[in-house]
């Protein structure tokens, strides 16, 4: 075959009498791709069994011509239509097929669940759904089998459509489509069947060749998790494998965790006849970069505009192969891709048997080959992507000791907690899927959710242009919310007191509302003193850089104590001290107590151009 010919991974998964082997052998048997003797071999095993042909022993064949008295994990069989060429992941057992899933031994880009017509929504076929949400894998079709048995009745097709979409919603699995089939008599599998003439769509072979590919890995985000830094004589060399995406000189990068934003200047070479300016997914590079920052094995490099994500909390799926239990609150070290960090399991939040796919009730250690839902904290905050959006870095290993001991992939983090997250008091914390994303909402709202930090002195003038400047966000159609500190005083935080510590508490406390607010795509206006330059540091971590603008509204302590004299009364009377930042914010200067609000909100207007 060509090498330019599209190729797509398809894993079928049902209940074992429903009717899978039937119909992956169909799918062979149809497209003309066995090996030769395989048919002969089937109707020499079925005449023996006194059987018609059994579409579902060429399934077999073709397995045990695969394997040759070696044991095998799982098996790839491979067949074509005019369209593309198809691998289908079939694994003998549940246990081989998520070991092997998880680890990246295989890797499905869309599903067909197989459900029986006439037996119905059985308990294996819903733990077989559970498994599709479990690997994220989004493109899922149900082929409603045996067709035959139930008069290819469209009634009976419909009852199961509405059952099984009952419980896979549930599971966030929103199938493409339901195509009744019989397998074994072949219909609807090339083409459309007489005999299920009131269902209108593709037959199921015409349906996965319409099956829209993701796009390749090389068109995805970028993705350079660094290997190594080396000294050449004056320049110094960050070199690696590009996991996704492609890179060329002059690309304008960020570099995560940290977030430190540069361009490519060079992209090395050791001989000339390699060189280039641009390079793709798979390849291991060198590049030079325009600014000298100290960049470490394990960070991961991106285009300023598709960023990893950020944090140290979050949920993942993980296949245990040690030979202790896992055990939460014990730690363990994680790799992913080129980094190494300690971490452990905050909660446990569901285990199953890989074998039987049953769900355990013993929720405290995880035991060799199950696999389990669990919340997990890394030592500090790493960088890595969701693994249905992108497996290289959404996929790690856990390493107990000196051991490779399990796998995993990430399957999220909520929007709000995409940052380090630092003194939980709880171990038994579990991060809720949520089914509405910010990006959505922030399309909803045709705005992008934000916070605008209003900094100062007491009596600046803050409050006043904060108040102008909803109003006039408000009028222009924009969601908007004024987050006074002053008022937070009195519920949120009236438990503090106005010491350094306190001061701190307060401004974090208004961090995480204003973060959960701008998370919702609401543009979020804060006043507060905040006047401790690290304290608004943290702030501008909680909610990201990206989404927080400070403005610092600088005025003399002399217009402070005109404006607002009761903040330099009694125990206040002492000078206040306000640190500025050292990173950059906007300033708006105030000359005069008597100045015009409405101006200087109007100016911020146009500054952001909101």
């Amino acid at each position: 075959m060509s090498n330019t010919r599209d190729n797509l991974n398809i894993v079928v998964v049902g209940h074992v009498d429903h009717g899978k082997s039937t119909l992956i052998g169909r799918l062979l048997y149809d497209t003309d791709s066995l090996p030769s003797g395989a048919i002969e071999k089937v109707k020499r095993i079925s005449a023996e069994k006194g059987k018609s042909f059994e579409y579902a022993y060429l399934l077999d064949a073709f397995e045990e011509e695969q394997k040759q008295g070696i044991t095998i994990d799982i098996t790839m069989l491979q067949f074509f239509t005019k369209k593309r060429d198809y691998v289908i992941i079939d694994a003998p057992g549940h246990k081989e097929f998520l070991k092997n899933m998880i680890s990246g031994a295989a890797s499905a880009e869309a599903a067909i669940l197989v459900v029986d017509a006439k037996e119905g929504i059985q308990e294996q076929s819903k733990r077989h759904g559970y498994i599709l949400s479990l690997l994220g894998i989004k493109k899922v079709y149900v082929a409603v089998n045996k067709m035959d048995l139930v008069d290819y009745s469209e009634e009976r097709f419909n009852e199961i459509q509405v059952e099984f979409n009952e419980f896979l919603n549930n599971l966030n699995i929103y199938p493409e489509k339901y195509i009744p089939i019989s397998a074994f008599h072949g219909e609807n599998i090339v083409k459309k069947s007489k005999k299920l003439s009131w269902y209108k769509d593709n037959a199921i072979l015409e349906e996965m060749d319409v099956i829209e590919k993701e796009k390749g890995i090389e068109a995805k985000p970028l993705r350079f998790p660094i290997q190594d830094v080396y000294k050449f004589d004056s320049r110094r060399i960050i070199a690696g494998r590009i996991e996704a995406g492609t890179l060329k000189a002059g690309d304008e990068i960020t570099i995560y965790p940290s977030g430190k934003t540069t361009k490519v200047k060079t992209i090395e070479f050791w001989q000339e006849k390699d060189k280039t300016d641009i390079v793709t997914a798979g390849m291991s590079v060198g590049i030079t970069v325009e600014d000298e920052f100290f960049n470490k094995r394990g960070e991961i490099i991106c285009h300023k505009d598709e960023p990893v994500i950020v944090s140290n909390v979050f949920n993942a799926n993980i296949f245990w192969l040690g030979k202790k239990p896992l055990y939460a609150n014990k730690k363990y070290k994680l790799k992913l891709a080129t980094d190494e960090v300690e971490f452990e399991v905050l909660s446990i939040n569901k285990v199953i048997d890989a074998a039987t796919l049953e769900s355990k009730k013993d929720l405290s250690t995880i035991n060799k080959n199950d696999v389990a839902e669990v919340t997990l904290k890394t030592k500090h905050a790493i960088s890595f992507d969701e693994f249905s959006k992108l497996q290289s870095t959404g996929r790690f290993v856990i390493i107990d000791g000196f051991d490779i001991s399990g796998g995993g992939i990430i399957s999220g983090v909520e929007d709000s907690l995409k940052r380090e997250i630092k003194d939980l008091k709880t171990n038994n914390l579990a991060i809720r899927k949520r089914l509405v994303t910010r990006k959505e909402r922030e399309e909803k709202l045709n705005q992008k959710g934000k916070v605008i930090w209003l900094s100062g002195l007491p009596g600046c003038g803050k409050n006043e242009i904060a108040v102008k400047l909803e109003k006039k966000l408000f009028d222009l159609g924009k969601k908007v919310y004024y987050l006074d500190s002053s008022n937070i005083r009195f519920g949120l935080s009236s438990d503090l007191s106005f010491d350094r510590q306190d001061a701190y508490e307060q401004t974090r406390r208004i961090a995480e509302v204003a973060n959960l607010f701008a998370d919702s795509g609401t543009i979020t206006i804060v006043s507060a003193v905040s006047r401790f330059k690290e304290d608004r540091e943290y702030a501008k971590d909680i909610i990201g850089k990206d989404s927080y603008t400070e403005i610092f509204v600088e005025a003399s302590s002399e217009i402070c104590e005109k404006r607002n004299p009761n903040a330099f009364k009694g125990e206040n009377a002492k000078e206040y001290l306000y640190e500025k930042s050292e990173y950059p914010t906007l300033s708006l200067y105030i000359d005069d107590a008597e100045f015009n609000s409405d101006k200087k909100a109007q100016a911020i207007l146009e500054v952001l151009k909101l």
